[in-house]
């Protein structure tokens, strides 16, 4: 529907009246701890430029609407657990896939699958008794790729682009990302993720490009262009600027946890990718489930319920016109809130409540604290006017999502170069002594380490499922795992493969590439909670066992390492006469072989983005005498040096 056809059913309803403030919020009366913790922000004019007959139109459409479709319009359910005659019925504005979400829950579902999924709900929502018919919104985690869908190529996750110190590569992946989700006709992702990782006991440290905030800004406001391109292009998808604010801060790396630290300092490094984002137009953010305490002694709570930094912040100070969405199920973790029911989330300035399961709940209760008082009717329609205004920017008035010429083309959600390109760009060389890459043509190699073999393994966490695991390769039908990258390289009849490395002899064999990693994980699962020695031998005993049965017996071994963190390995270090740090490269972990090979020229390019540590007991950040590798640390076939062997740390169960 175009404007000229909306203004014609608009003309009739009435205005509402205008909402005050920078950001369309009633400018607030604060505590004077909430004025200093403002303060320390700056104020900025919007960065997007509001369309005048928009807005108008968007305010006749608010002042029409029931507070029941007002309501609607605010609730995001998951879509196992609401159908398209329940959208209708409710007029509700947008849906989330949560990870493990599939239409039918099928993992194996098709891109036409998806597609037809979307225009059901689609349809659904436009076909309300409303006077002026709203397109819904839906919500993915694309975070590396369109990472929940059977087919898609999955980038390296943001440990490894940060380590490539390339912000156009980081755009070209959003743009490509958003091909592959407008092909299942979705048309919002939930990324980039904007946390400056302090701790890498944080299982979510692997979503974070970097413990420098500039790397941070750069590299996120690079993927909100990629992502969001013009906003009304065939390609283009809502990104997401998260979790606002201090998630990578907190004490200990706890998830979810609490940060400690000033307003200066969570203004100054932990909001560096939000000024980036905002002046990128970037028109959604999400809320953090963590929770911030100033100057270690000043609770504010959780962030879903702190309105002085939600709106004082974000809509005020910011000047962020776009919507406020809540992550999942957050609301309840607010004192006094539960999953289905927070009017303090409302009242801070939440426009968008991720209620997957509740939903119905959640409408009955906020209808019911509107009608007493418990919220403002100012506030809701502050929410909803947001909601709508960020749905005209991305043309959804306008046209379906499903008539993007991506919709439905299984070939849009690959690119398999791209990620190969991002793949050789983001690996870490840290050890290379005499020389021992890069390989020959023609040389005996032994592959050993499940890993070598394992799409979970290198493609971590937000891989088909939240966790990335109950899945095998049979689930991920195209890429190249490190052992199908060397034997197309190198020849099969040159490689050898030992998951185990029990039965082989190292000493037939010119050169041994062991494979090591880590479960894949997401957020909770993946925290290495203190005092437990934040080492890879520790956590992983079969993988120093594995390095074991191979180092020193004949053949210099080629240690890879997938991470979501950098981690103390010193002790894997000694064991091996090369080290590479390959994080989680995704789908294309063969890409690693030619880079290996030095075919071509290709050298190694990536740098640290984050400190690579020398003890199994750091506690947090990354502090002088900590650090094996410095951030920027990576070498190079033309910029070698001998490591040679590394003082270790004591081995330990328990840090003190």
């Amino acid at each position: 529907m175009n404007l000229k056809n909306l203004s014609i059913l608009l003309a009739a309803l009435p205005l509402a009246a205008c909402a005050h403030g920078p950001a369309g919020e009633a400018m607030a009366a604060w505590a004077p701890e909430e004025s200093q913790a403002i303060a320390a922000w700056p104020v900025r004019s919007p960065t997007t430029v509001q369309d005048a007959e928009v807005e108008a139109h968007i305010r006749a459409i608010v002042a029409g609407m029931t507070l029941e479709q007002k309501i609607g319009q605010m609730t995001q359910p998951d879509i196992r657990y609401i159908t398209p005659d329940q959208v209708r019925e409710h007029y509700i504005g947008t849906i989330l896939n949560g990870g493990g979400a599939w239409p039918s829950m099928d993992k194996h579902a098709s891109v036409a699958d998806w597609a037809a999924l979307a225009d059901a709900y689609a349809h659904a929502s436009t076909s309300t008794d409303m006077p002026v018919q709203i397109p819904i919104l839906w919500g993915i985690d694309a975070v590396h790729g369109n990472n929940n869908v059977y087919g898609a190529t999955l980038f390296p996750h943001n440990i490894g682009l940060g380590a490539a110190h390339d912000p156009e590569l980081i755009e070209r992946i959003g743009a490509a990302t958003a091909r592959s989700v407008r092909a299942t006709g979705i048309s919002w992702a939930f990324a980039p993720t904007l946390a400056v990782a302090e701790n890498q006991r944080w299982g979510r440290a692997y979503e974070s490009y970097s413990s420098d905030p500039a790397e941070v800004a750069r590299n996120g406001a690079a993927l909100v262009r990629g992502l969001q391109g013009d906003m009304v292009g065939e390609g283009a998808v809502l990104a997401t600027a998260k979790h606002f604010v201090g998630d990578g801060g907190t004490y200990l790396g706890i998830d979810q946890g609490e940060t400690r630290t000033s307003a200066d300092y969570l203004a100054r490094v932990h909001g560096a990718g939000y000024y980036a984002t905002l002046d990128a137009h970037v028109q959604s953010v999400m809320v953090s489930y963590s929770s911030w305490t100033m100057d270690g002694r000043i609770p504010f709570g959780k962030m879903h319920g702190d309105k002085a930094l939600v709106t004082g912040v974000l809509k005020q100070s910011l000047g962020f016109d776009g919507l406020v969405v809540s992550d999942w199920n957050a609301i309840e973790q607010v004192p006094g809130c539960s999953v289905d029911h927070c009017p303090q989330a409302i009242n801070a300035g939440v426009d968008i409540f991720m209620v997957p399961e509740k939903w119905q709940g959640f409408i009955a209760n906020t209808i019911a604290d509107v009608r007493e008082g418990r919220v403002p009717m100012a506030r809701i329609d502050d929410a909803v006017t947001r909601i709508l205004r960020v749905k005209f920017r991305l043309g959804l008035f306008d046209r379906p999502t499903s008539a993007s010429r991506y919709t439905g083309d299984a070939s849009a959600i690959s690119d398999r170069p791209l990620a190969q390109e991002a793949v050789r760009k983001s690996v870490v060389l840290l050890k290379n002594d005499n020389g021992t890459l890069p390989l020959a043509p023609g040389k005996r190699v032994l592959v050993v380490g499940a890993a070598a073999d394992s799409f979970a393994d290198q493609s971590g966490g937000w891989s088909i499922t939240w966790q990335g695991d109950a899945i095998d390769n049979g689930d991920f039908p195209n890429g190249e795992t490190l052992l199908a990258g060397m034997q197309r390289v190198f020849g099969s009849a040159n490689v050898t493969y030992s998951p185990d490395a029990h039965g082989v002899d190292p000493a037939r064999f010119d050169v041994v590439v062991a494979v090591l990693s880590e479960t894949p994980h997401a957020e909770m699962k993946g925290d290495v909670r203190w005092p437990a020695p934040l080492s890879h031998s520790a956590s992983y005993p079969g993988d120093a066992a594995l390095l074991a049965r191979v180092s020193g017996k004949g053949a210099p071994v080629v240690t890879v390492l997938y991470s979501g963190r950098t981690v103390y390995t010193t002790d894997l270090l000694n064991q091996s006469d090369a080290f590479v740090a390959a994080f989680l490269p995704g789908t294309e972990a063969g890409a690693m072989a030619d880079l290996m090979a030095g075919r071509n020229g290709l050298d190694f390019s990536g740098r640290l983005s984050f400190a690579w540590p020398n003890t199994p007991c750091i506690s947090g950040g990354e502090p002088a005498g900590e650090a094996l590798f410095p951030r920027n640390y990576g070498l190079s076939y033309r910029a070698g040096k001998k490591t040679g062997k590394l003082r270790e740390a004591e081995s330990v169960q328990s840090c003190p």
